[in-house]
């Protein structure tokens, strides 16, 4: 529901009338600054523990390793 007049060049089709009275072209985002976790303040939660595991399985040393 969140609305943000700008400038831009993309071309659609879809139309809203703005509250000027004047319509202008609708183009749809996935991440605004209402939904972007850094703007809103909200945090997701990572699982970096299994990539770090992971990651050490793969390239990391073993305790035979060291010299």
């Amino acid at each position: 529901g969140f609305q943000l007049l700008t400038r831009s060049t993309v071309a659609t089709d879809r139309t809203v009338e703005w509250e000027d009275g004047t319509t202008y072209p609708v183009v749809d985002v996935e991440i605004s600054s209402a939904s972007h976790p850094f703007y809103t303040g909200t945090s997701r939660v990572v699982d970096t523990a299994g990539r770090v595991e992971r990651f050490q399985r793969r390239y990391g040393r073993t305790t035979t390793d060291r010299h």
